[in-house]
């Protein structure tokens, strides 16, 4: 069975994390509060459009996370438009970030971290001439 896509991805955090987490990307990143099953867990689903693209869970009480693992999680990454409006969000909101163009393709890539350190990537169509 071939894969299809990308379906989500998922972070997990401790209750106060979690809502920061929340705020920064339906702020920041503009991904909007959607419709969550009933999980016994705590926590939110994020969407792009129609689709259900971050979820959102609180570690459980007992849950040891460990610090020490290494992981080649590097970014990930959203295609977006309205690049002055989210540039200027980033601005307002005094948010670190760089800026690239993708050679050849003009693609214009935004790079910055979350509130926990995830390196999150925006992708914008390159400029019409």
């Amino acid at each position: 069975m071939p894969v299809l896509r990308i379906d989500h991805y998922n972070l997990r955090a401790n209750s106060e994390l979690l809502e920061i987490l929340r705020h920064f990307y339906c702020d920041i990143v503009g991904l909007e509060m959607g419709v969550r099953p009933p999980l016994k867990s705590i926590g939110y689903w994020l969407y792009a459009g129609e689709k259900d693209v971050l979820h959102l869970s609180q570690t459980a009480s007992d849950e040891i996370r460990e610090s020490h693992v290494l992981t080649t999680f590097d970014h990930i990454a959203f295609s977006c438009d309205d690049f002055k409006s989210i540039e200027s969000r980033l601005i307002t909101k005094g948010i670190t970030y760089k800026q690239s163009e993708v050679p050849s393709t003009g693609q214009i890539q935004l790079f910055f971290n979350d509130p926990a350190g995830n390196r999150i990537e925006l992708n914008f169509a390159p400029p019409k001439t």
